[in-house]
Protein backbone atom coordinates (compact mmCIF):
# COMPACT_ATOMS: atom_id res chain seq x y z
CA UNK A 1 0.00 0.00 0.00
CA UNK A 2 1.34 3.40 -1.00
CA UNK A 3 1.99 5.90 1.79
CA UNK A 4 1.10 9.57 2.10
CA UNK A 5 4.09 11.47 3.50
CA UNK A 6 2.99 14.73 5.10
CA UNK A 7 5.91 17.12 5.34
CA UNK A 8 5.40 19.99 7.78
CA UNK A 9 7.60 23.05 8.04
CA UNK A 10 6.84 25.65 10.69
CA UNK A 11 7.23 29.38 10.48
CA UNK A 12 7.45 32.02 13.16
CA UNK A 13 4.95 31.79 15.99
CA UNK A 14 5.35 35.53 16.80
CA UNK A 15 4.19 34.91 20.35
CA UNK A 16 5.91 34.58 23.73
CA UNK A 17 7.06 31.03 23.01
CA UNK A 18 8.54 29.96 19.70
CA UNK A 19 7.41 26.86 17.88
CA UNK A 20 8.68 23.67 19.52
CA UNK A 21 9.76 20.44 17.76
CA UNK A 22 6.34 18.92 18.58
CA UNK A 23 4.46 21.73 16.82
CA UNK A 24 2.70 19.43 14.29
CA UNK A 25 1.82 16.54 16.63
CA UNK A 26 -1.77 17.56 17.37
CA UNK A 27 -2.60 18.42 13.77
CA UNK A 28 -1.11 15.16 12.48
CA UNK A 29 -3.03 13.09 15.05
CA UNK A 30 -6.28 14.72 14.00
CA UNK A 31 -5.49 14.09 10.34
CA UNK A 32 -4.92 10.42 11.11
CA UNK A 33 -8.29 10.31 12.82
CA UNK A 34 -9.90 12.15 9.91
CA UNK A 35 -8.82 9.59 7.32
CA UNK A 36 -8.89 6.47 9.52
CA UNK A 37 -11.87 4.99 7.67
CA UNK A 38 -9.90 5.12 4.42
CA UNK A 39 -7.07 3.07 5.97
CA UNK A 40 -4.54 5.52 4.60
CA UNK A 41 -0.92 5.07 5.68
CA UNK A 42 0.20 8.54 6.82
CA UNK A 43 3.81 9.36 7.67
CA UNK A 44 4.60 12.55 9.60
CA UNK A 45 7.76 14.48 8.71
CA UNK A 46 7.89 17.58 10.92
CA UNK A 47 10.88 19.73 9.99
CA UNK A 48 12.20 21.93 12.79
CA UNK A 49 14.59 24.82 12.29
CA UNK A 50 13.39 27.22 15.03
CA UNK A 51 16.55 27.17 17.15
CA UNK A 52 19.07 27.76 14.35
CA UNK A 53 18.64 31.55 14.34
CA UNK A 54 17.73 32.07 17.99
CA UNK A 55 21.14 33.03 19.42
CA UNK A 56 21.67 35.77 16.81
CA UNK A 57 18.22 37.23 17.49
CA UNK A 58 18.76 37.08 21.26
CA UNK A 59 22.01 39.03 20.87
CA UNK A 60 20.24 41.67 18.78
CA UNK A 61 17.43 42.02 21.30
CA UNK A 62 19.91 42.53 24.16
CA UNK A 63 21.57 45.35 22.24
CA UNK A 64 18.21 47.00 21.55
CA UNK A 65 17.16 46.72 25.19
CA UNK A 66 20.43 48.35 26.24
CA UNK A 67 19.33 51.61 24.63
CA UNK A 68 18.19 54.29 27.05
CA UNK A 69 15.20 54.90 24.76
CA UNK A 70 13.94 51.31 24.62
CA UNK A 71 11.67 51.57 27.69
CA UNK A 72 10.01 54.66 26.21
CA UNK A 73 9.10 53.07 22.91
CA UNK A 74 5.55 52.04 22.13
CA UNK A 75 4.54 48.42 21.41
CA UNK A 76 7.73 46.96 22.93
CA UNK A 77 6.22 43.48 23.31
CA UNK A 78 5.00 43.58 19.71
CA UNK A 79 8.46 44.67 18.55
CA UNK A 80 10.30 42.07 20.63
CA UNK A 81 8.14 39.08 19.84
CA UNK A 82 6.31 39.57 16.56
CA UNK A 83 8.31 42.03 14.46
CA UNK A 84 11.75 40.86 15.57
CA UNK A 85 11.00 37.15 15.24
CA UNK A 86 9.46 37.48 11.79
CA UNK A 87 11.83 40.05 10.30
CA UNK A 88 14.82 38.55 12.10
CA UNK A 89 14.21 35.08 10.74
CA UNK A 90 13.72 36.54 7.28
CA UNK A 91 16.97 38.53 7.36
CA UNK A 92 19.01 35.69 8.80
CA UNK A 93 17.73 33.08 6.37
CA UNK A 94 18.30 35.33 3.35
CA UNK A 95 21.96 35.53 4.34
CA UNK A 96 23.56 32.42 2.87
CA UNK A 97 25.63 31.81 6.02
CA UNK A 98 22.62 31.17 8.26
CA UNK A 99 20.43 30.04 5.36
CA UNK A 100 22.80 27.19 4.55
CA UNK A 101 22.66 26.02 8.18
CA UNK A 102 18.86 25.97 8.07
CA UNK A 103 18.91 24.06 4.78
CA UNK A 104 21.35 21.45 6.11
CA UNK A 105 19.11 20.90 9.15
CA UNK A 106 16.01 20.52 6.98
CA UNK A 107 17.72 18.13 4.54
CA UNK A 108 18.89 15.86 7.36
CA UNK A 109 15.43 15.72 8.91
CA UNK A 110 13.60 15.27 5.61
CA UNK A 111 15.83 12.43 4.44
CA UNK A 112 15.44 10.66 7.77
CA UNK A 113 11.66 10.96 7.52
CA UNK A 114 11.62 9.68 3.96
CA UNK A 115 14.13 6.85 4.36
CA UNK A 116 11.45 4.20 3.81
CA UNK A 117 9.62 6.03 1.00
CA UNK A 118 8.69 4.09 -2.13
CA UNK A 119 8.48 5.49 -5.69
CA UNK A 120 4.66 5.30 -5.81
CA UNK A 121 4.19 7.17 -2.49
CA UNK A 122 2.75 10.70 -2.35
CA UNK A 123 4.17 13.82 -0.74
CA UNK A 124 1.93 16.51 0.81
CA UNK A 125 3.46 19.86 1.81
CA UNK A 126 2.05 21.69 4.85
CA UNK A 127 3.94 24.95 5.30
CA UNK A 128 3.41 27.64 7.93
CA UNK A 129 4.33 31.32 7.68
CA UNK A 130 8.02 31.95 6.91
CA UNK A 131 8.43 28.20 6.46
CA UNK A 132 6.58 28.57 3.15
CA UNK A 133 9.16 31.07 1.94
CA UNK A 134 12.04 28.85 3.09
CA UNK A 135 10.72 25.73 1.37
CA UNK A 136 9.82 27.48 -1.88
CA UNK A 137 13.23 29.17 -1.89
CA UNK A 138 14.96 25.79 -1.45
CA UNK A 139 12.90 24.12 -4.17
CA UNK A 140 12.72 26.85 -6.80
CA UNK A 141 15.07 29.85 -6.34
CA UNK A 142 18.08 30.18 -8.64
CA UNK A 143 20.23 31.74 -5.91
CA UNK A 144 21.38 28.25 -4.85
CA UNK A 145 22.43 27.11 -8.31
CA UNK A 146 26.10 28.17 -8.05
CA UNK A 147 28.15 25.10 -6.98
CA UNK A 148 30.59 27.35 -5.10
CA UNK A 149 28.12 28.75 -2.53
CA UNK A 150 27.39 27.23 0.90
CA UNK A 151 24.17 25.23 0.81
CA UNK A 152 24.31 24.33 -2.90
CA UNK A 153 24.86 20.59 -2.42
CA UNK A 154 22.12 20.28 0.21
CA UNK A 155 19.64 22.19 -1.96
CA UNK A 156 20.42 20.04 -5.00
CA UNK A 157 19.99 16.87 -2.92
CA UNK A 158 16.58 18.03 -1.70
CA UNK A 159 15.45 18.96 -5.20
CA UNK A 160 16.66 15.66 -6.60
CA UNK A 161 14.43 13.81 -4.10
CA UNK A 162 11.27 15.40 -5.54
CA UNK A 163 9.79 14.58 -8.93
CA UNK A 164 9.91 17.37 -11.50
CA UNK A 165 12.46 19.61 -9.79
CA UNK A 166 16.02 18.31 -9.58
CA UNK A 167 18.54 17.23 -12.24
CA UNK A 168 16.79 13.86 -12.47
CA UNK A 169 13.31 15.27 -13.00
CA UNK A 170 11.61 11.97 -13.76
CA UNK A 171 12.65 10.52 -10.40
CA UNK A 172 11.70 11.22 -6.79
CA UNK A 173 8.48 11.54 -4.85
CA UNK A 174 5.55 13.28 -6.50
CA UNK A 175 3.86 16.15 -4.69
CA UNK A 176 0.14 15.40 -4.30
CA UNK A 177 -1.02 18.58 -2.55
CA UNK A 178 0.20 21.89 -1.08
CA UNK A 179 -1.21 23.55 2.05
CA UNK A 180 0.05 26.99 3.06
CA UNK A 181 -0.89 28.30 6.53
CA UNK A 182 -0.68 32.02 7.21
CA UNK A 183 1.66 32.46 4.25
CA UNK A 184 3.50 35.74 3.51
CA UNK A 185 4.83 34.46 0.20
CA UNK A 186 2.77 37.06 -1.65
CA UNK A 187 5.07 39.75 -0.23
CA UNK A 188 8.22 37.91 -1.24
CA UNK A 189 7.16 37.61 -4.86
CA UNK A 190 8.20 41.28 -4.99
CA UNK A 191 11.81 40.03 -5.02
CA UNK A 192 11.20 38.18 -8.26
CA UNK A 193 11.95 41.12 -10.56
CA UNK A 194 14.96 43.44 -10.46
CA UNK A 195 15.77 46.43 -12.71
CA UNK A 196 17.96 45.51 -15.63
CA UNK A 197 19.93 47.48 -18.18
CA UNK A 198 18.15 50.23 -20.07
CA UNK A 199 15.26 50.12 -17.62
CA UNK A 200 14.21 46.60 -18.65
CA UNK A 201 13.29 44.36 -15.74
CA UNK A 202 14.96 40.96 -15.43
CA UNK A 203 14.40 37.93 -13.19
CA UNK A 204 15.96 37.94 -9.73
CA UNK A 205 17.92 35.00 -8.37
CA UNK A 206 15.17 34.83 -5.72
CA UNK A 207 12.57 34.27 -8.44
CA UNK A 208 10.61 31.05 -7.84
CA UNK A 209 8.38 31.35 -10.90
CA UNK A 210 10.22 29.44 -13.70
CA UNK A 211 11.03 26.34 -11.65
CA UNK A 212 7.59 26.26 -10.02
CA UNK A 213 6.03 26.36 -13.49
CA UNK A 214 8.21 23.43 -14.58
CA UNK A 215 7.13 21.42 -11.54
CA UNK A 216 3.44 22.08 -12.19
CA UNK A 217 3.77 21.09 -15.85
CA UNK A 218 5.55 17.85 -14.93
CA UNK A 219 3.00 16.96 -12.25
CA UNK A 220 0.10 17.72 -14.59
CA UNK A 221 1.34 15.03 -16.96
CA UNK A 222 2.21 12.58 -14.19
CA UNK A 223 -1.22 13.07 -12.56
CA UNK A 224 -3.08 12.17 -15.74
CA UNK A 225 -3.92 15.83 -16.38
CA UNK A 226 -5.41 16.43 -12.95
CA UNK A 227 -4.87 19.81 -11.32
CA UNK A 228 -2.69 19.94 -8.22
CA UNK A 229 -4.68 20.87 -5.07
CA UNK A 230 -3.32 23.93 -3.25
CA UNK A 231 -5.14 25.28 -0.19
CA UNK A 232 -4.05 28.59 1.31
CA UNK A 233 -5.39 29.07 4.84
CA UNK A 234 -6.06 32.57 6.19
CA UNK A 235 -7.09 33.70 9.65
CA UNK A 236 -8.62 37.15 9.09
CA UNK A 237 -6.77 38.53 12.11
CA UNK A 238 -3.36 37.25 10.97
CA UNK A 239 -1.30 40.21 9.67
CA UNK A 240 1.17 37.86 7.95
CA UNK A 241 -1.42 35.87 5.94
CA UNK A 242 -2.34 36.99 2.41
CA UNK A 243 -4.61 35.61 -0.34
CA UNK A 244 -2.75 33.65 -3.01
CA UNK A 245 -5.30 32.40 -5.55
CA UNK A 246 -5.19 35.32 -7.97
CA UNK A 247 -1.49 35.96 -7.42
CA UNK A 248 -0.32 32.41 -8.07
CA UNK A 249 -2.70 31.99 -10.98
CA UNK A 250 -1.20 35.07 -12.62
CA UNK A 251 2.38 34.04 -11.82
CA UNK A 252 2.43 30.39 -12.86
CA UNK A 253 -0.95 29.26 -14.18
CA UNK A 254 -2.50 31.96 -16.30
CA UNK A 255 -4.68 29.46 -18.16
CA UNK A 256 -5.82 27.83 -14.85
CA UNK A 257 -4.61 24.54 -16.26
CA UNK A 258 -2.35 23.16 -13.57
CA UNK A 259 -3.58 24.37 -10.16
CA UNK A 260 -6.73 23.89 -8.12
CA UNK A 261 -5.83 26.70 -5.73
CA UNK A 262 -8.28 28.05 -3.16
CA UNK A 263 -8.00 30.57 -0.34
CA UNK A 264 -9.66 29.16 2.79
CA UNK A 265 -10.79 31.32 5.73
CA UNK A 266 -10.16 29.41 8.95
CA UNK A 267 -12.72 31.14 11.18
CA UNK A 268 -16.13 32.78 10.88
CA UNK A 269 -15.83 36.34 12.20
CA UNK A 270 -18.16 37.29 15.03
CA UNK A 271 -20.06 40.59 15.10
CA UNK A 272 -17.62 42.26 17.50
CA UNK A 273 -14.71 41.30 15.27
CA UNK A 274 -15.91 43.81 12.68
CA UNK A 275 -15.82 46.58 15.30
CA UNK A 276 -12.19 45.94 16.25
CA UNK A 277 -10.82 44.62 12.97
CA UNK A 278 -8.84 47.75 12.07
CA UNK A 279 -7.77 48.69 15.61
CA UNK A 280 -4.39 48.57 17.32
CA UNK A 281 -5.86 45.99 19.71
CA UNK A 282 -6.63 43.73 16.77
CA UNK A 283 -3.07 44.09 15.46
CA UNK A 284 -1.67 43.23 18.89
CA UNK A 285 -3.67 39.98 18.80
CA UNK A 286 -2.22 39.08 15.42
CA UNK A 287 0.37 36.75 16.93
CA UNK A 288 -2.37 34.60 18.42
CA UNK A 289 -4.12 34.43 15.06
CA UNK A 290 -0.85 33.61 13.27
CA UNK A 291 -0.21 30.67 15.57
CA UNK A 292 -3.75 29.26 15.36
CA UNK A 293 -3.53 27.08 12.25
CA UNK A 294 -2.13 23.93 13.83
CA UNK A 295 -5.20 23.67 16.08
CA UNK A 296 -7.78 24.86 13.53
CA UNK A 297 -10.79 22.64 12.85
CA UNK A 298 -11.05 24.13 9.37
CA UNK A 299 -7.45 23.21 8.54
CA UNK A 300 -8.02 19.63 9.71
CA UNK A 301 -11.24 19.41 7.69
CA UNK A 302 -9.71 20.73 4.48
CA UNK A 303 -6.48 18.71 4.57
CA UNK A 304 -8.40 15.54 5.48
CA UNK A 305 -10.74 16.17 2.57
CA UNK A 306 -7.85 16.53 0.14
CA UNK A 307 -6.18 13.38 1.49
CA UNK A 308 -9.38 11.38 1.00
CA UNK A 309 -9.94 12.74 -2.49
CA UNK A 310 -6.38 12.67 -3.72
CA UNK A 311 -5.33 9.12 -4.37
CA UNK A 312 -3.83 10.00 -7.75
CA UNK A 313 -2.98 7.25 -10.17
CA UNK A 314 0.35 8.59 -11.34
CA UNK A 315 1.58 7.57 -14.72
CA UNK A 316 4.73 5.51 -14.84
CA UNK A 317 7.86 7.57 -15.40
Amino acid sequence: MASDHILFIHGVNTREVREQPQYADQLFQRLQEGVSNDKRDLNKIALYWGDVNKSAEDDLLKQLQASSFWEQMWFRTFREQQILQFAGDAALYISRHVGSKVINRLKTQAFEGLKNAQPDDCLHLVTHSWGTVILFDILFARRWDDPKIPGHEDVMAIRDAIYGIGPHQQEGLKIASIHTLGSPIAIFTLTNIVPGKDGIDSPSTHDITPELQKLLESLYVARNHKKLPWRNYIHLGDPIAYPLKELMTNLVDGDTKYLDIQDVITQEPAFLDFLTAQSVFSLAQGGKAHGSYFTSNKVVQEISGVLKKEAPMFTQS
